[in-house]
């Protein structure tokens, strides 16, 4: 199980290092490494927990064995307590006593045997609590890394994508549209100004012309006092002619 648990530290560190020069999304490679460990982890807890089972039935095996052992050392004082007060035959009673004994030999070797094993059982769950406290610690360091490492990931594809549109931006084509649209800019400010300057010589000359014929009037106000003063010359000429009648009648 340590060797396994090795292996997928080693595979995670290595994937730490060169995600970041793949395609793949480290983040969502680094989140499945993650899972994997806590995988890791409940099946080292469930190990954890059948061998514990195993040393709690070591322990209840080798309480019944030295129960068992305690039991025919006391069947076998009995027998030769019976042998010496005449209720059982010496031989008889030797012959049991010697097969209790035997069987309570055989009931201590069994104990010790199990207390050996029993050591090494707890021996063993305790390296594996150890190893399964460590990989705890290595998930939860993992975990918070792993929130560092979002918001770097974040930052660094932000950052890419602005020094590409600022690459773009510097890109020979794109200077060169930028510089034709600035161009065109000019002179389409260039050609309002001209209409402008135009506008204002023409109103300058209509002024010069207005000056020459000695009016600065409309042509409509013009016409009007044209009207005005033939107008005024018909009427005075027709004051002139009656005046010249009625002389020439009062002569």
């Amino acid at each position: 199980m340590y060797s396994l648990i090795k292996r997928c530290f080693k595979f995670l560190q290595s994937q730490a290092h060169a995600l970041l020069s793949k395609f793949e999304d480290p983040v969502k490679l680094a989140e499945q490494s993650i899972r994997d460990l806590k995988q890791n982890y409940d099946e080292s807890l469930k190990s954890l927990a059948e061998v514990k089972a195993i040393v709690i039935t070591t322990k209840r095996n080798i309480e019944d064995k030295k129960q068992i052992a305690a039991d025919y050392e006391r069947k076998a004082l009995m027998l030769v307590k019976k042998a010496q007060d005449g209720q059982l035959d010496p031989q008889e009673a030797d012959r049991l006593a010697s097969e209790a004994l035997t069987k309570k030999a055989n009931a201590v070797k069994e104990a010790t045997k199990l207390t050996a094993d029993l050591n090494n059982y707890e021996a063993m769950a305790q390296k594996m609590e150890a190893k399964i406290v460590s990989l705890k610690d290595q998930i939860t360091k993992w975990e918070s890394e792993l929130t560092t490492m979002k918001a770097r990931y974040k930052v660094a594809k932000s950052t890419k994508k602005i020094n590409q549109q600022l690459t773009a931006i510097g890109d020979d084509s794109t200077t060169a549209m930028l510089e034709n649209m600035k161009t065109k800019i000019q002179e389409e400010e260039a050609l309002a100004t001209a209409y402008d300057e135009m506008l204002y010589l023409e109103s300058d000359i209509d002024k010069e012309i207005d000056k020459a014929i000695g009016t600065s009037y409309s042509p409509d106000v013009q016409n009007a006092l044209a009207e005005l003063k033939t107008k005024l010359l018909s009427d005075n000429s027709a004051k002139d002619s009656t005046k010249d009648l009625k002389n020439q009648l009062d002569n």
